[in-house]
C-alpha cells in the first residue's frame, strides 16, 4: 500500500496557543484539533463554505511587517512580532490556516456577537423543544445554552410559517424551526446533483420550498435531516418515534452493496428505529443512501424465519444437524454448497471449511444492477470481496448485463421506489449439473436459489438444506432449514469494493428459534468430520489470521472502526472497476478437491 503524501503544515495561534495545522485547513477544523470549540450552523465539512449563520465569528489577526522592507515590526511591550488585528470580527468557516495566523474565540467582542447571533435566530424560532423531534440532538438548543444571552428583548409577535411541509416521500419540513443554514440546499445540489431545494421570500419571511413542479425523491433525502442544525427537517418515517437519549448506538455496514458505507443503528429493548450514516472519509463521507435507511424493516417481517425444520416437522438445532449431515453423507460425492455474498467474513471461512470436508463443489450468487456513482455500486453484495480473501471464491469474470426493475420492487405509490432491479443468478453450472443428475444434494447459505435462476423443477431434484433469515421457494423445498440472524444480531466484518475490512456489531438480540450463524455453520462441518473451530467472532479470527494471507497479522479487536485496507495485490488482475458488471466463476481449487 502507496502511503499518503504527508501534508504541509503550518503554525497558527489560536487562543495563544501555537499548533501545527496542515496548511489550508479552515479554522473551525484548526480549533478543534486545538480542543476549542468555535460554534457554527450552516459550516459543513463536506459542503462549501456560504457563512449564512454569522456565529462563528473570531478575532482575526496577521504578525505586523514594514510594508516597505517586509522585516518584522516587533512590539517593545513584549519583544515578540506585533500582531495586526482586523478590527472587526471575521467568520471563521471562511478563514483558512494560514503561516502565523492569530485567532481569538474568547474575547467579550466576540462573546457579545455570539449572543446577538443566537437572540436574532430565536427571534422567529418557536418555544417547542419539549415536543420537538430534534431535542436530544439539536445545535440550536446546545448552543443556546452555551452561547445565548439567556433572555431576549423581542416582545413582538412572531412570524407564523408554514407546518408539516412534504418535501418529499420522506421528509417533512416544519418551517417555523428553520434557520436558513442553506446546508440542504447545497448537499442537494452538491452532492446528489439533484438542485430541488431553494429559499422564497425574504428577511424574516423567507422559506425553505422545493422548485416548481419539484419534490425531494432522490434516494439520498434523508442526508438532509442529518445535517439539518435544527428540527426544521425531520423522517416521517421516524417523526416521533422515539427520543433519541433512550435509544443505544450501534456501528453497522450498509449491506446493499460493495461500498460498504458506514452506519450507526439506533435501538432500544431489541427494536430497531433508524438508521444513520456514520462518518468515513475513506468510504462514505457523512452520507448514506435512503435505501440502506430502509434496510432494518425485515428484521421484523412476517416471513422472518423462527422454528428450525426437519421436513415440515418443528425441531432442535440437534437434530436438524444430525438429518443434514445424513443427507450429505448419503448423497457424497455429488454435494454443492452456496454461499453468499451477503455472508461475513467469518461466515465465508467456515462456508469454506464446510464445503472442503464434504468435497463439495463451491456456487456464489452474485448480484448485479446499475451503480448511482454515489454510494451504492454495480456490485450488490457487500461482501464478494471477503469471499476472494477467505478462499470461497477465486475470481470473477466481467459480464455486459444490465439490471432491469421488477414490477414487485414498487411500493404501491406511496413512495417513490428505491434502487431496486438487482439482478440475481450465475448459478448456471449449478443448474446444469442438477439436470445432469452429478448434483444430488445441496447446501443454500441465505440464498433463495429460484431466485438465483434455478427452477423449482430443479430444486425437486435434489436434497436442499438451507440456512437462512427468511421464508422463500428455497427454504419450503427444504429437507432441512436451519433459521440465522440478520447482520444486526451477530458480529462481523466485510471486504468492501476497496479492499478495506470493515467491522459491524450486534444490535439487537436475534428472534427465538434463530440460531447464530457461526454456530450452525460450525455444527454442521463438526458432524461431518471437520475440526472444531470457534464460534464467537474475537476467537475465531485466531483461526483466520493464521489461515487466511490477507490477514496475517490482525486480529477483529485491532481492526479500526473506519476499517483497514488490505494488500489487494492478489487480486489486480480481476479488473474491479466501478461501474461494471460483475459475474461469479467457480472456484478452481475447490473444483479440484471435490
Amino acid at each position: 500500500m502507496i502511503a499518503a503524501p504527508k501534508p504541509d503544515l503550518v503554525t497558527v495561534n489560536i487562543d495563544g496557543r501555537e499548533i501545527a495545522v496542515p496548511k489550508g485547513t479552515n479554522v473551525i477544523e484548526a480549533a478543534r484539533l486545538a480542543g476549542v470549540d468555535v460554534p457554527y450552523y450552516c459550516y459543513h465539512p463536506k459542503l462549501t463554505v456560504v457563512g449564512n449563520c454569522r456565529m462563528c465569528l473570531i478575532e482575526m489577526g496577521m504578525p505586523a511587517v514594514d510594508p516597505a522592507t517586509k522585516a518584522p515590526i516587533m512590539d517593545p511591550a513584549t519583544g515578540k512580532q506585533k500582531i495586526n488585528w482586523i478590527p472587526r470580527p471575521q467568520i471563521g468557516c471562511a478563514t483558512n490556516a494560514a503561516p502565523g495566523l492569530h485567532i481569538r474565540t474568547n474575547t467579550p467582542q466576540i462573546k457579545d456577537c455570539r449572543e446577538g447571533v443566537m437572540e436574532f435566530l430565536l427571534i422567529n424560532h418557536p418555544l417547542d423543544c419539549p415536543i420537538c423531534d430534534q431535542a436530544g440532538e439539536c445545535k440550536l438548543q446546545e448552543q443556546a445554552t452555551g452561547y445565548g444571552r439567556g433572555y431576549s428583548r423581542f416582545i413582538e409577535q412572531k412570524n407564523v410559517k408554514p407546518k408539516r411541509t412534504q418535501l418529499g416521500p420522506r421528509v417533512t419540513l416544519d418551517d417555523e424551526r428553520c434557520i436558513l443554514c442553506s446546508r440542504c440546499i447545497r448537499f442537494c445540489k452538491e452532492i446528489v446533483r439533484d438542485d430541488v431545494l431553494g429559499f422564497i421570500d425574504r428577511g424574516s419571511y423567507s422559506t425553505l420550498t422545493c422548485h416548481p413542479g419539484r419534490m425531494l425523491t432522490n434516494n439520498y433525502s434523508l442526508n438532509t435531516v442529518d445535517i439539518c442544525p435544527v428540527g426544521a427537517l425531520t423522517s416521517t418515517d421516524f417523526r416521533f418515534k422515539m427520543r433519541v437519549w433512550f435509544l443505544k448506538q450501534t456501528n453497522s455496514i450498509d449491506t446493499e452493496s460493495s461500498v460498504g458505507a458506514n452506519t450507526v443503528v439506533w435501538s432500544r429493548e431489541g427494536i430497531i428505529y433508524r438508521i444513520t450514516p456514520r462518518r468515513n472519509d475513506m468510504v462514505n463521507d457523512t452520507w448514506v443512501s435512503d435505501s440502506a435507511r430502509e434496510l432494518y424493516k425485515p428484521v421484523r417481517a412476517a416471513d422472518r424465519l423462527t422454528a428450525i425444520k426437519i421436513g415440515n416437522v418443528d425441531s432442535t438445532l440437534d437434530a436438524a444437524v444430525k438429518a443434514a449431515a445424513d443427507l450429505l453423507r448419503a448423497n457424497a460425492g455429488a454435494i454443492a454448497v452456496v454461499g453468499s455474498g451477503r455472508s461475513s467474513v467469518e461466515e465465508q471461512f467456515l462456508t469454506r471449511k464446510l464445503a472442503e470436508v464434504v468435497k463439495a463443489s463451491i456456487h456464489f450468487v452474485s448480484r448485479v444492477a446499475a451503480g448511482d456513482g454515489i454510494l451504492i455500486s454495480s456490485d450488490r453484495n457487500p461482501n464478494t470481496r471477503g469471499a476472494l480473501v477467505t478462499g470461497l471464491i477465486s475470481r470473477f469474470e466481467h459480464a455486459g448485463s444490465a439490471g432491469v426493475r421488477p414490477a414487485s420492487a414498487e411500493k404501491a405509490g406511496k413512495m417513490p421506489a428505491l434502487p431496486g432491479g438487482v439482478v440475481t443468478g450465475a448459478l448456471s453450472e449449478l443448474a446444469a449439473r442438477i439436470d445432469a443428475g452429478t448434483i444430488k444434494a445441496v447446501v443454500s447459505i441465505n440464498e433463495d436459489l429460484v431466485a438465483a435462476d434455478l427452477t423449482p423443477a430443479q430444486l425437486a431434484k435434489v436434497a436442499v438444506i438451507h440456512v437462512g433469515t427468511h421464508a422463500n421457494a428455497t427454504s419450503a423445498a427444504a429437507k432441512v432449514v436451519i433459521p440465522t440472524t440478520t447482520v444486526f444480531e451477530k458480529n462481523g466484518t466485510f471486504v468492501n469494493q476497496q479492499f478495506r475490512i470493515q467491522k459491524f456489531y450486534k444490535a439487537v438480540p436475534g428472534p427465538a428459534g434463530a440460531v447464530d450463524d457461526l454456530i450452525a455453520l460450525e455444527r454442521l462441518g463438526t458432524a461431518l468430520g471437520a475440526a472444531a473451530a470457534a464460534t464467537e467472532v474475537n476467537a475465531l479470527w485466531t483461526t483466520l489470521a493464521a489461515e487466511v494471507p490477507a490477514l496475517r497479522t490482525m486480529t477483529f479487536a485491532n481492526i479500526p472502526d473506519t476499517g483497514l485496507l488490505l494488500d489487494a495485490t492478489p487480486w489486480t488482475g480481476l479488473h474491479f472497476i466501478e461501474g461494471e458488471t460483475l459475474h461469479y466463476k467457480p472456484a478452481a481449487a475447490a473444483a479440484a478437491k471435490a
